[in-house]
């Protein structure tokens, strides 16, 4: 199972928008430049997070995009699920009427434990928490000195 690229860019897009959570609207423009994502494949996500009530709008001369809640009320989850839909590892966890063999299924068990799993780790860590991991992991590399 792999993450797309819409799941990926998403989550960097909330990202930016939590690491700037507090400071008013954030220019997309800005974030096409920092996450070196284009503004058109931004501008694909927005609806769907918006949709969620992740994410909205302010127009005008201050205007940008903004996370509608803190940071630390969003988590991973929320995000991936919103860009990628139900995270099951088979069609038969999601919705167990698509096998006739589901219920006898040892491997439908595991597929349906790795998935919870994974909604499980997703769940527990907020966009607050990966900002922070981001200002650490920027702070680490702005203390090395090049000679």
């Amino acid at each position: 199972m792999k993450l797309s690229t819409r799941g990926r860019y998403g989550a960097r897009f909330m990202l930016d928008l939590a690491m700037h959570y507090g400071n008013g609207p954030v220019l997309l423009r800005e974030v096409s430049e920092r996450q070196e994502i284009s503004i058109k494949y931004l501008e694909q996500l927005i609806p769907s997070l918006r949709a969620a009530g992740l994410v909205k709008s302010t127009r005008g001369p201050n205007g940008g995009y903004h996370l509608t809640k803190p940071s630390s009320e969003i988590t991973l989850y929320d995000v991936i699920k919103t860009l990628e839909g139900p995270l099951a590892m088979t069609e038969c966890v999601e919705d167990p009427a698509f096998c006739h063999r589901s219920s006898t299924c040892a491997t439908h068990e595991l597929w349906a434990e790795v998935s919870g799993k994974i909604v499980e780790v997703l769940s527990s860590v907020t966009l607050e928490e990966i900002a922070e991991r981001q200002r650490n992991s920027e702070g680490a590399h702005a203390m090395l000195y090049h000679i």
